[in-house]
């Protein structure tokens, strides 16, 4: 009976952990499994993103936006690509004091935001 105990106890608790573990700090593989995005039209899905994530509450972007943080218009010139996913994948690990939250975004996520972003450079 003890046995049974500590049994479900033990279940219990790594169910738990893993919850923990995928609601706070998910991994690669969880993300791009949950928040898969049609890259199809990789600059349209982008723009898509740039909405659902409200990334105007702080950037401007196309001219449209807050100014709390950097406008993004030309940031495809500013950071070369790998840096650009690295920040998008996780901004406090490029740069620790960042107000910048991480939105835990998957791949997909993360290329057709720089596609968009991509894609305003072209417009201008």
């Amino acid at each position: 009976m003890v046995m049974k105990r500590k049994f479900v106890f033990g279940g219990v608790t790594a169910v738990l952990l893993l919850i923990i573990w995928f609601t706070f700090a998910p991994p690669r593989f969880w993300l791009n499994l949950t928040k898969p995005v049609d890259l199809t039209n990789a600059a349209v899905a982008g723009e898509e993103m740039v909405a659902v994530y409200d990334c105007r509450s702080c950037h401007r972007i196309a001219g449209q936006g807050a100014l709390k943080a950097p406008a993004l218009d030309d940031v495809v010139t500013r950071l070369d690509d790998v840096s650009l996913r690295l920040w998008l994948r996780n901004p406090k690990a490029i740069k620790g004091n960042t107000a910048m939250p991480n939105f835990h975004l998957s791949d997909s996520e993360i290329e057709a935001i720089v596609a968009y972003l991509e894609s305003l450079e072209i417009k201008e």
